[in-house]
């Protein structure tokens, strides 16, 4: 038990101490987007069973990959909250609570908005990729997958976590969520798994972005640095010649 609880301790220390600070000052009001997206969620279900409401849903927040480009780019954002009909909705309601809350908590609700959504237009856009390329491809899907409809907050969950894991330190996390991702994908074969790997490459491009940009920032290293370095003594291995002794005693302050 002492090696698992140092494990959890390791995996997800830093993202536990992270969101319990907000949380214990502001209590639920550091979760207005959260919250937000819960009651959006539940309303979409609860309209969309409704005789006079599932048209409305379908207009305004279902995307199809048949569907023109610009309209379905318009009801991306809101699809995110839309319940997939042949699932359970108390299982979206949960991993929206759960994901965007931990998410909003670490990294605010402008980022945690922007990553689910850029995962959710990553899922979206495959979906047209690859009913072009076709089932004959690794990458595609059968023809059939453009009229499935293309709703639900799990892309953009699986894009959280990842980037939460990877953000705090949660490698193993990160790691887990991918390799079920990539099961899920390669056992069935469907439309939303490879949505979900989609959402993950987009995630590791989102993690990698700000290494990147560091790198463009930092001037290119001089060359002719190592030699004066080492010339003057302050180099790495500076600390493994002895210094010579000055006329003033061992520090040269007399």
């Amino acid at each position: 038990m002492r090696a698992l609880a140092r494990w959890a301790r390791a995996e997800w220390g830093l993202l536990y101490v992270t969101a319990r600070e907000p949380l214990l000052a502001r209590r639920w009001r550091a979760l207005p987007g959260t919250l937000g997206a819960v009651g959006l969620t539940a309303l979409a279900q609860l309209v969309q069973n409704q005789p006079w409401g599932y048209r409305f849903v379908q207009d305004v927040g279902v995307v199809r990959a048949e569907d023109p480009v610009w309209p379905a780019l318009l009801r991306t954002p809101l699809s995110l909250f839309v319940p997939a009909l042949d699932l359970p909705v108390w299982g979206a309601l949960a991993q929206v609570l759960l994901v965007f809350g931990i998410a909003e908590l670490c990294l605010g609700l402008r980022h945690t908005l922007v990553i689910a959504y850029a995962a959710t237009l990553a899922g979206t856009l495959y979906a047209r990729a690859g009913v072009r390329l076709g089932f004959d491809s690794p990458l595609g899907l059968p023809p059939s997958d453009a009229a499935v409809i293309d709703t639900g907050p799990s892309a953009a969950v699986v894009g959280l976590a990842v980037f939460l894991g990877w953000r705090y330190g949660a490698y193993t996390t990160a790691g887990a969520v991918t390799a079920a991702m990539a099961a899920e994908a390669a056992l069935k074969g469907n439309l939303a798994g490879k949505e979900h790997l989609a959402a993950i490459v987009v995630t590791v491009l989102l993690c990698a972005l700000p290494a990147l940009r560091r790198r463009r920032r930092e001037p290119p290293p001089d060359p002719r640095a190592g030699t004066r370095a080492a010339r003057d003594g302050t180099g790495p291995t500076a600390a493994l010649v002895p210094h010579r002794e000055s006329t003033g005693g061992e520090y040269g302050d007399g």
